[in-house]
């Protein structure tokens, strides 16, 4: 069903993407669900173990570090800090993360702040807000790799950049993508970007039930399907959400039904 599932999801987003650009109130929708974001709590570092570690006398941009390798254990990133407390490494940023990108990302949210289309702007301006404001959500929601596992792998000898794909097609699992690696390496990266046939019984009954489509109206369902098609583990938080909760249910019984006959 996961496999089933991601490309179900590739599908509904375009679906979503277009219906919601069509509402005259897209561009305010689409910042409401960007601010959404920023309040996600995942991206979020632990104030009081960070406090804890700072009034310990270790730098703030090490804390953070060592506190997101170490799950927000206060504990084990306080041995991560000692143990690599004269590691000039210690302060590169984590895999997967470069300092531009993050310039890049400070410099799209004060763009943000400051801009956006005047009173007199046309609808090819207010489109080009959208498609901008799309991008910055999918840039949000990308995948996270595990760093641990990152290091760990990169230690054996692979690139980052193939670490970081295994790690995409195997849902961060560390032993899954080892062997991933050592193996065929399918399916490949690519393969996760394709949609299901927009012409097949299991998508058409999925676009003409009722919940569905009153979901794809929400922003809060695309912020979903881009969550969960990049960090599959966060479906259970979704699936208990009272928003996007019975359109994910909807979905699956439609699979499972029809998967049945």
């Amino acid at each position: 069903f996961q496999t089933e599932l991601r490309k179900i999801l590739v599908s509904l987003i375009e679906v979503a993407q277009k219906l919601l650009a069509l509402n005259p109130d897209a561009v305010e929708l689409f910042k409401k669900a960007n601010a959404m974001l920023d309040e996600d709590e995942e991206d979020r570092v632990d104030e009081i173990a960070l406090r804890q570690l700072t009034e310990m006398g270790f730098p703030e941009s090490r804390a953070v570090k060592a506190l997101r390798l170490n799950h927000m254990s206060v504990t084990q990133a306080m041995e991560w800090l000692i143990e690599h407390a004269d590691d000039p490494a210690a302060d590169a940023p984590l895999p997967g993360q470069t300092p531009s990108e993050a310039t890049a990302e400070a410099g799209a949210s004060s763009a943000e702040a400051t801009g956006g289309p005047s009173s007199e702007a046309g609808g090819e301006e207010a489109k080009d807000e959208l498609t901008e404001i799309f991008k910055k959500i999918r840039r949000k929601r990308e995948f996270r790799p595990d760093p641990r596992a990152v290091i760990a792998l990169m230690e054996m000898g692979f690139d980052e950049k193939e670490v970081v794909d295994a790690l995409r097609v195997n849902n961060n699992q560390q032993n899954a993508a080892c062997e991933w690696l050592l193996g065929d390496r399918k399916p490949s990266p690519e393969d996760l970007d394709k949609g299901i046939d927009t012409n097949s019984p299991l998508f058409q009954a999925i676009l003409e039930n009722p919940v569905v489509q009153l979901g794809l109206t929400n922003p809060k369902t695309l912020l979903a399907f881009e969550d969960m098609l990049e960090n599959p583990l966060n479906s259970t938080q979704w699936m208990n959400d009272p928003e996007t909760g019975p359109v994910m249910l909807q979905i699956s019984r439609i699979f499972q039904t029809l998967n049945r006959t």
